[in-house]
């Protein structure tokens, strides 16, 4: 029945009493759904543990999906102060490049007029600080990318260490004892491991370590603020009028 019409009923009530019938398209992998699901729920969580404050955005691997989620997330949300990126499970893809040159772009100018409130350039950023969680299920271009942000100061890393895989990955052959050459997976500075008590209890540490993280680095180094500067009184340069 995937990608067919059926109609179901549904109803309050086992007797069939108060039902109605709906039209519903089953689709024959439920994984998109709950993954939407799962992101969904971390966002609003960050959204409510921070009053607004954090951008949260997941990256499922570094080709077509995580760079449509990253383009889709993290520029609706250039309004917050800060943000947390979850590669969490990331299959990797290319070299992400792309993501961490927007996330490490600085403040080039201020742009004033007369009328309306100012406007930073470039305007689709933002300048507070940053947080990626990352797991021992991401690799390859899962590896690189924690690395670069790692490397490049944009924040600190939070959860299990990554796969390790980008080095060897490549089809190169096996060694004479039948194994491979990996390279070591990068160092974190908060290891946070997912407590199966705690996540059935609804929780999820990383996360929640995360939001705990990048709430202090706020209060620390909180976004700059650009006051605009008084407007040039040309008259003075002029000699007083008789």
């Amino acid at each position: 029945t995937a990608g067919k019409q059926v109609v179901l009923k549904v109803g309050p009530n086992g007797d069939g009493s108060g039902s109605r019938e709906v039209t519903v398209v089953p689709v024959d992998d439920e994984f998109n759904l709950r993954h939407l699901a799962w992101v969904e729920g971390n966002r609003r969580k960050v959204d409510e543990m921070t009053g607004g404050r954090v951008a949260y955005v997941q990256l499922p691997d570094t080709e077509v999906g995580g760079f449509t989620n990253f383009n889709r997330y993290f520029f609706a949300q250039v309004d917050k102060q800060a943000a947390i990126i979850d590669e969490r499970f990331n299959h990797g893809g290319f070299l992400a490049d792309y993501i961490v040159e927007n996330l490490r772009r600085p403040v080039l100018n201020r742009v004033a007029s007369r009328e309306g409130k100012d406007m930073t350039l470039p305007a689709e950023e933002i300048n507070g600080p940053k947080v990626m969680i990352i797991n021992q299920f991401a690799g390859s271009g899962g590896d690189a990318l924690p690395w670069f942000f790692r490397n490049l100061g944009l924040g600190p890393l939070v959860g299990m260490k990554t796969w390790g895989g980008l080095v060897g990955i490549g089809g190169y052959p096996q060694l004479i004892d039948g194994g491979f050459v990996m390279a070591p997976r990068i160092a974190i500075y908060y290891e946070v491991e997912m407590d199966p008590k705690l996540v059935r209890e609804g929780h999820d540490p990383q996360l929640e370590k995360a939001v705990e993280v990048v709430l202090e680095l706020l209060k620390k180094n909180p976004p700059p603020t650009y006051p605009r500067p008084p407007y040039v009184n040309y008259h003075q340069h002029f000699p007083a009028s008789r």
